[in-house]
């Protein structure tokens, strides 16, 4: 159930983090009000999964994941596509969120 709680922190911080650049420096009232919401949901489930998944475990699954959905959201919404450096690095951190998961003993405490 902890890992739902981490998947909702990430949906909701992805929610908040995408409809940043349509606040326009926070002067639009919806999108301002979304990504509050966004990150008041985030930091809630983030919490709630810390309950068991170790702060710094939750926190790099939680970030990595949520810097490629907001990349990929970013390409559709705004147009702004990665280059080839990015990519690698987005994959690199993955990579590492994924050797966490698979082989960390602190992730199975």
């Amino acid at each position: 159930m902890h890992y739902f709680y981490l998947a909702l922190a990430v949906l909701g911080e992805v929610i908040g983090t995408s409809f940043l650049k349509a606040t326009e420096d926070f002067t639009k009232l919806w999108p301002s009000m979304i990504v509050v919401l966004g990150y008041g949901a985030a930091f809630y489930f983030l919490t709630l999964s810390l309950k068991v998944i170790p702060v710094g475990i939750a926190y790099a699954t939680w970030s990595g994941i949520g810097i490629v959905l907001v990349t990929v959201i970013s390409i559709f919404l705004y147009k702004q596509v990665p280059d080839w450096p990015a990519i690698i690095g987005m994959a690199m951190i993955i990579g590492g969120v994924v050797i966490m998961q698979l082989f960390s003993k602190t992730v199975h405490l």
